[in-house]
C-alpha cells in the first residue's frame, strides 16, 4: 500500500514538471543584436518583465532609461542592473503614467538630455481602481492613455534615430475586451465599477486599446523608419495584481505559482519585437511566443475603432 501512496505524488510531480517543459515553456528571443550606441526607454522597468527587459538591453550594451514612478525601487533596480551587466549607462527618470503632466515632464527632460531614441518599450501596466490625476479611470489612464501620449511626444526623436521601434506589451486578455466609445467619452473610463471582476474587465479593455493603438500607429508611421508591435508576453508571474482585493488574491495566487512562468520567459517576446531583424514589414502586428499571430480577432483589426480611439485619445491629451 505504501509504494502506491508514494507513487501518486511522484506521478503528479512528474506531470507538473513535464507540463512546464512542454505546454508552459515559452520560446526564447534568438537575436544576437548588440546595442552599443543605442538608447532604450522601458516603462515600469523596476520590476517583473520590464526589469528583465531592461537588464537584457543593458547586457547588449544599450543606454537604458528606466522610466518609473517609484524612485526608490527604480534606483535599486538601476544598481542591480549595472552590477550584473557592467554597463554603467543605466539610469532612472521619473515617470508617472497616471499623470499626463508627468508624462510631458518626462518627455521634456528626455528630449533635453538624450540625443537619440532607438527603442521605446511601453511595458508598464496595472490592474487597480481609482482615477488618475487627470480624472481618467486608472487602468485606462496608465495602460493606454499615458503610453499613447508618451509615444507621440517622443515620436520625432524616434524618427530622427531610425530605424527605431515602439513595442507595447498588451495581453491575450484583449480577446475578451471591448471599447465602448460612448461610455469612454462620457465617463473617461472603459467601464463602471471597482470590484475585482470589474477591474479585470477594464484591464482586458485596456489591452484591446494597446493592440488597436499599435495597429493605428503603424498606419501613421508608413514611410518612416519607425516600426511598432504589440504582444502577449504569456502567463507570467508579475506584480500586476498587487492592488487587487483579498479574495481575488486568494483565488489567483495558487494558480499563478503553479501554472505561470517567470519574468525572464515573459520578456522574450518583448525582446523579439525589439531586436529581431527582418520583421519590419510586420509593423502593427500582434505577437506571441516570439512570432506574429495569424489568427487575431477581427476587433483588434477594426480600422474604424482604431482611428476613433486615436482621435479620442488625442482629445483627452489636449493634442487636438
Amino acid at each position: 500500500m505504501l509504494p502506491v501512496l508514494l507513487l501518486a505524488p511522484a506521478l503528479l510531480l512528474g506531470g507538473y514538471f513535464l507540463l512546464h517543459l512542454t505546454f508552459l515553456r515559452l520560446p526564447r528571443c534568438r537575436s544576437a543584436a548588440r546595442l552599443r550606441g543605442k538608447t532604450a526607454v522601458v516603462t515600469g522597468a523596476n520590476t517583473g518583465i520590464g526589469k528583465t527587459t531592461a537588464l537584457d538591453l543593458a547586457r547588449r550594451g544599450a543606454r537604458v532609461i528606466l522610466a518609473c514612478r517609484d524612485r526608490r525601487r527604480a534606483e535599486v533596480a538601476v544598481q542591480e542592473i549595472i552590477k550584473e551587466t557592467g554597463n554603467s549607462e543605466v539610469l532612472f527618470m521619473q515617470l508617472d503614467l497616471a499623470s499626463l503632466q508627468s508624462v510631458r515632464s518626462f518627455a521634456e527632460s528626455f528630449l533635453q538630455s538624450e540625443s537619440r531614441l532607438d527603442l521605446l518599450i511601453n511595458n508598464a501596466g496595472l490592474m487597480s481602481g481609482g482615477t488618475t490625476a487627470d480624472g481618467f479611470g486608472m487602468i485606462f489612464g496608465v495602460n493606454h492613455l499615458g503610453h499613447f501620449l508618451l509615444t507621440l511626444l517622443l515620436l520625432d526623436r524616434l524618427k530622427a534615430s531610425g530605424p527605431s521601434r515602439v513595442v507595447t506589451v498588451a495581453s491575450k486578455a484583449y480577446e475578451i475586451g471591448k471599447v465602448d466609445f460612448g461610455h469612454l467619452a462620457a465617463h473617461r473610463d472603459l467601464a463602471l465599477g471597482n470590484s475585482d471582476w470589474q477591474l479585470f474587465q477594464k484591464y482586458c479593455h485596456s489591452k484591446l486599446c494597446n493592440v488597436l493603438f499599435t495597429y493605428e500607429l503603424a498606419k501613421r508611421l508608413q514611410g518612416s523608419e519607425v516600426t511598432c508591435y504589440s504582444l502577449h508576453p504569456g502567463a507570467i508571474k508579475t506584480e500586476i495584481g498587487r492592488y487587487t482585493g483579498f479574495w481575488w488574491k486568494l483565488f489567483l495566487t495558487p494558480v499563478i505559482w503553479l501554472f505561470f512562468v517567470d519574468s525572464v520567459s515573459g520578456a522574450q517576446t518583448t525582446l523579439h519585437c525589439a531586436l529581431e531583424r527582418g520583421i519590419e514589414h510586420l509593423s502593427g502586428r500582434y505577437f506571441a511566443s516570439c512570432a506574429p499571430l495569424m489568427n487575431i480577432e477581427s476587433k483588434a483589426r477594426d480600422a474604424a475603432a482604431a482611428k476613433k480611439l486615436w482621435e479620442l485619445s488625442e482629445s483627452f491629451c489636449g493634442l487636438s
